[in-house]
């Protein structure tokens, strides 16, 4: 099998291609490499592909938002399913250049689904996201819940994309997953996240920003039970039956939460953090940031049932983990 990756030298993209590749699968990786965080990180993520199996992994440095040039850059090239997770993240920062997600986020995604559609492609998964879910007071989170009002661009754009991606199942019977991703963290992380920037300022010493008072919520999932995840979902592809999938679709598209399920307290997560840093936080509480949300919790009871889904990593194993790659990559 030959998996389109995008995204393939982010954080959850690599991880996937780097697990494609060990199984023996061919990944053709698409990634424009831009610099909303160090480019250098990107770049390290995608030659640990090429150093992992060069002459199964074939990257293209280029912007899937661009119709025009991703045509051109895949003539000649065959594959069997696409794994689209690239896109623009981050919620703050939605809030600052919201004309970035509406390129990368819903002109990319329909430059996907038209490259799906082209090429008739057995299975297309794409990246939704936990904040699609808004202020949802209902927890946990099921993804049979009404997701209607949410608190940013970036969670505006997710929604969009189910919706996009909805469409194309309905109209040309494009096998799709979309799955809804809850934090996620672990080696290889990406900077902007809070894990990353809580352990860079616990181990300088610095004040950490700890919003809304601490009284915050969060279903962390490790990225290795993210890509397991995936990996599921790319081996079942929904049927065309016309029976009613996860997320309401009678067309072959399902949507899937992919998470702990577990809510685990900020303050919680600070104290293991705290541990495996070897020295205590410089805590500032304050208030909540816009577009942030309370809680997030899924509900994962859809994909396990369907394909067996089980995460294996709590936070007290996967945070000490993430330190540990954390000195090593910044050696300290």
């Amino acid at each position: 099998m030959k998996v389109i990756v995008t995204g393939v030298a982010g954080f959850i993209g690599s991880a996937l291609a780097e697990r494609l590749l060990k199984s023996g699968c061919e990944v053709l990786g698409i990634d424009n490499l831009n610099d909303y965080y160090p480019v250098k990180l990107k770049e390290a993520r995608r030659d640990r592909l090429l150093a992992c199996d060069g002459a199964r992994f074939t990257f293209l440095q280029q912007d899937f938002a661009d119709a025009h040039t991703l045509a051109a850059a895949l003539q000649g090239h065959e594959f069997d399913s696409i794994v689209h997770l690239g896109a623009q993240p981050g919620v703050r920062y939605s809030i600052e250049n919201p004309q970035a997600y509406v390129q990368a986020n819903l002109v990319g995604h329909l430059n996907i689904l038209e490259l799906a559609r082209r090429r008739q492609v057995r299975h297309m998964v794409y990246a939704s996201s936990s904040s699609v879910y808004g202020s949802n007071a209902k927890v946990p989170f099921s993804v049979d819940d009404r997701v209607d009002h949410p608190v940013s661009l970036y969670a505006a754009t997710k929604k969009a994309d189910e919706l996009m991606s909805e469409a194309y199942a309905h109209l040309y019977k494009i096998p799709q997953t979309g799955l809804r991703f809850f934090t996620v963290y672990g080696p290889w992380g990406r900077p902007d996240m809070m894990p990353w920037i809580f352990t860079s300022k616990v181990l300088a010493g610095e004040v950490i920003p700890v919003f809304n008072n601490g009284n915050m919520y969060r279903d962390f999932t490790y990225i290795d039970d993210i890509v397991s995840g995936v990996l599921r979902s790319l081996d079942h592809p929904p049927a065309d039956d016309g029976t009613q999938k996860p997320g309401g679709s009678v067309a072959p598209h399902a949507i899937y939460n992919i998470g702990n399920n577990r809510s685990e307290n900020l303050m919680r997560f600070i104290e293991v953090l705290e541990e495996a840093c070897g020295r205590k936080a410089e805590l500032d509480f304050q208030p909540m940031q816009p577009g942030d949300v309370q809680r997030t919790y899924a509900d994962i009871d859809a994909i396990k049932r369907d394909l067996g889904y089980e995460p294996t990593t709590p936070i007290d194993v996967g945070i000490p983990n993430f330190v540990r790659w954390y000195r090593e990559y910044h050696d300290i």
